[in-house]
């Protein structure tokens, strides 16, 4: 694998870090601006209104872009608002910054996956994206905690002038690895065909359980060191361990995931929905449990991320021939419920329900994607030819094996 490839998932790392980490820094965040904790929380769908809207324009934007043109850009537009994040002198700059920094990271995102794609050859592409998406992965584990510790520490601006210090790292990083150049003549589309590829219903049926389903993980763990701190009760030393918890459980489920992406997809989105919808419900009601917290914390990460591999793949088995937009529209469905979700159980936490409440919130949410998977499965089931297999299958076979190659994991 070419070390630019590790390149991009640092990148993604040092960003993704960013994207999660205000989770373990609410509390103290909101008391040195003064605003509640749900107000607080809205810095998150913030970032990710950033991430809906600039995915498929920064993927239209900067198709003929020279990729490391691009990836340093992106990357220096990031680093500046998280310098100004770090000085920002109340609540309305900082939500400002937030939007920003998430429209250039979706960008990177985008351009980041296809030069890993066009560096490595066609039986290397699935093990190429899983690498730049397995930085997402570390971010949960390593950066979300260990900006949770810091800001423990030094005040919530220092994670922020740690991201910014990460990030250009990477950044020096992709000016002396990443090749300069445009991408190949063979992978120029037009935005007219790949438009036309996405008018299909079973792909949007697929975005909409990708919403509901990642809402149903984050809206919990948007809220989650203050359900752990004001509910459970555990001091907030215990945090960063709990969040590191929750990200191993997020591995654990991306590797199953991965493992079961192919051959049972529509069985592994129901039993991932169905255990994240009866996970968060037991937390709402025994949140006040240490022990039982700390195992539904570690359920709540596997079975949120267990379906993350079949949301990546589906989408481009459904709409093979919009390859570009397709992923950038998937980018957009899971920060719709990354944006909705927070806001979702502010308005329950602000009607006076507590902190596990949100867990409810993740239920529903939950249960509404287990919903859409199971009329998925419905309609597969219906398209099936004579021979036995779905269509998605047979645009597989026919392919013998580049799916398996380009699909993320």
């Amino acid at each position: 694998m070419p070390l630019a490839v590790y390149i991009l998932g640092l990148g993604i790392f040092t960003q993704g870090t960013s994207e999660f980490m205000l989770s373990g820094l609410l509390p103290d965040l909101a008391a040195d601006l003064g605003v509640s904790i749900p107000d607080a929380g809205l810095l998150i769908s913030a970032f990710a209104i950033g991430m809906v809207v600039g995915a498929p324009l920064l993927a239209v934007a900067t198709l003929n872009w020279p990729r490391r043109t691009a990836l340093v850009a992106l990357q220096a537009l990031f680093i500046a608002a998280h310098i100004l994040g770090a000085l920002a002198p109340g609540y309305a700059v900082l939500f400002a910054t937030r939007v920003i920094s998430a429209l250039a990271y979706a960008g990177f995102w985008g351009v980041a996956v296809a030069t890993a794609v066009a560096l490595v050859p066609a039986n290397a592409k699935g093990k190429a994206v899983a690498v730049v998406a397995g930085g997402l992965t570390l971010a949960t584990i390593i950066g979300v905690p260990a900006g949770t510790l810091l800001s423990q520490f030094a005040g919530w601006r220092a994670a922020f002038w740690g991201v910014a210090a990460l990030t250009l790292v990477s950044l020096a990083c992709s000016v002396s690895a990443i090749p300069g150049g445009r991408g190949s003549a063979e992978e120029t589309r037009t935005v007219r065909a790949e438009l036309r590829a996405m008018a299909r219903p079973q792909l949007w049926l697929s975005y909409a359980v990708t919403a509901f389903s990642f809402g149903a993980v984050i809206v919990t763990f948007s809220y989650l060191a203050s359900l752990l701190t004001d509910v459970t009760g555990l001091a907030d030393g215990w945090v960063p361990v709990l969040l590191a918890l929750f990200g191993v459980g997020g591995l654990l489920g991306m590797v199953i995931g991965g493992r079961t992406a192919e051959a049972y997809p529509i069985r592994t989105l129901a039993l991932g929905t169905g255990v994240l919808a009866a996970a968060s419900a037991l937390l709402a009601v025994l949140a006040e449990n240490t022990v039982v917290t700390v195992a539904l914390v570690f359920v709540l990460g596997m079975a949120g991320y267990v379906t993350n591999p079949i949301l990546q793949s589906r989408v481009f088995v459904v709409a093979p021939g919009a390859p570009t937009l397709v992923g950038a529209t998937n980018t957009s469905a899971f920060n719709v419920g990354n944006t909705l979700a927070p806001a979702l159980g502010g308005v329950v936490i602000d009607a006076g329900f507590g902190f596990a409440s949100v867990a409810w919130v993740g239920a529903a949410l939950a249960a509404a994607g287990l919903l859409g998977t199971l009329w998925a499965g419905h309609l597969q089931y219906r398209s099936r030819p004579a021979g036995g297999k779905t269509v998605a299958q047979g645009v597989s076979a026919a392919r013998q094996g580049q799916e398996r190659t380009e699909t993320p994991v």
